[in-house]
Parts: C-alpha cells; structure tokens; sequence
C-alpha cells in the first residue's frame, strides 16, 4: 500500500508544498472556529445561537478545505491525525503513511498555522492581535469529551482509509466534526494545535492556557483509543463471516 492513510498519494507533491498545505489549512482552520465565534458575540448574546453559528461557519470551511488541500498534504490539519497515521505506517510496514520526516515538518506547520490564524482572526475583527483566553476548560468531564470526541475523528478517518472511501472524507469529517460541537461536553476541539491556537483570543472560541494540557493529554489518549478501534473493527484480511 504505497498512498497514505488520508488522501490518494500526498506523496507526489513535495514535502515543502506539504508542510504549506498544512500550515495555511490549519490557520486557516483557526481562524474560520475564532473568526465566527467572535462574529456570533457580537451579534446574539444567546449562547445557544453563538454555538451553531461557529459550528456551521466550521463544518462548511473545514470540508472545503479538506477537499482542496487534501490531494496535496492529506489535509491533517491536527497532530493527532498526523502521528496515528505514522504509527499505522510504522506497524504496515514502508512506504505506508507519512514518516518520520513528515511529523517532524506536519507537527510544528500545524502549530505555526493555529497560531497565525487565531491572530488573523482577532486582526480582521479589531481585537487584540493576542489576547490569552480566560475561559477555563479543566473539568473532568471535558476533558471526557475531548477523549471522545478525538476517538470518533480518528476511528472516522482511519475507517474510511481501511474500507477505501476516502473519497467522501471532505463531507465525513466535516459533518463529524459539526455533530460533536453538539454531542460532546467540550464541544470537540479533538485537535492539540487548535486548541493552542485558541489560546491566543480571549473570545467565545479561546481556552484558557492552564486548560490546555489536560485537553492536549485528552486528545492523545482518544487518538490511541481511536486506533485501537480501528483495528478491532476495521480487521483486514478477513472475510466477512
């Protein structure tokens, strides 16, 4: 299996114009979840009305962007995805997902990008460029949801690569990620680079930065489970009995 575990054959394009796809897709990512959320603000103070906003501004722009940038870098977009899919290239064998070169040029474009565009967010809105968030997001029982939320995107994603349909990914995980604002009590971050981007503005969208690494551990411990789902469920080489 010589593509990689996201999109057809991110392989083709360089890893140069990888790490840019992955860098503007995450700022742009960030941008589009503090951007709305600090347009709902300024428009309703209903707290339930601010929630659909971001999540539909969010469903909408994070699957044009998979579907643009996907053919190029695989449009992870998140750490998490970035080193599941190094683990499963690393347990499939060569030339399977990104290696270790990848990670270490993905990882540190992603965070790049979060932080670019939580900053453009706030620019284009007249806020402060950065501002830390005051919003505490410590309770255990968010951090619960992280772990689910992060599970369910990585099951998603790497179900979709086994069964070979990741042509409907842009639409799939999109559609997830809007689902678990609602179904999830952290309103699914599920991604450790957006959730230190959202750091940088204190809005609707931030977290406070005490809060991020219990969310950034949460996120971590679903990946793993994710995978493990995967490959309880997604078993190949099986006929179905």
């Amino acid at each position: 299996m010589a593509r990689s575990e996201i999109t057809a054959a991110p392989q083709s394009a360089p890893l140069a114009a990888r790490a840019a796809a992955e860098l503007l897709g995450t700022a742009a990512l960030v941008a589009i979840v503090v951007g709305s959320g600090i347009q709902a603000t300024g428009l309703t103070r209903d707290v339930g009305v601010q929630l659909l906003a971001n999540s539909l501004a969010t469903v909408f722009g994070l699957g044009i962007l998979i579907l643009l940038l996907g053919p190029v870098s695989g449009a992870h977009f998140n750490p998490v995805v970035t080193l599941a899919e190094w683990w499963t290239g690393r347990r499939g064998g060569a030339g399977v997902g990104v290696g270790a070169r990848g990670v270490a040029v993905y990882v540190p474009a992603q965070f790049v990008g979060a932080t670019a565009g939580a900053v453009l967010a706030d620019a284009m809105f007249g806020e402060p460029l950065v501002k830390w968030s005051t919003h505490d997001r410590s309770a255990g029982h968010l951090l619960l949801g992280e772990v689910v939320a992060t599970a369910g995107l990585v099951l998603l994603i790497f179900g979709l690569a086994r069964t070979d349909r990741l042509r409907f990914a842009p639409v799939a995980v999109a559609s997830y990620i809007g689902a678990a604002y609602w179904f999830t009590s952290s309103t699914s971050f599920a991604n450790p680079a957006v959730t230190v981007g959202r750091t940088f503005s204190d809005t609707f969208a931030g977290i406070a930065p005490g809060s991020v690494p219990g969310f950034i551990g949460a996120q971590l411990v679903g990946g793993a489970v994710g995978l493990a789902l995967v490959a309880l469920i997604f078993v190949r080489g099986r006929p179905v009995g």
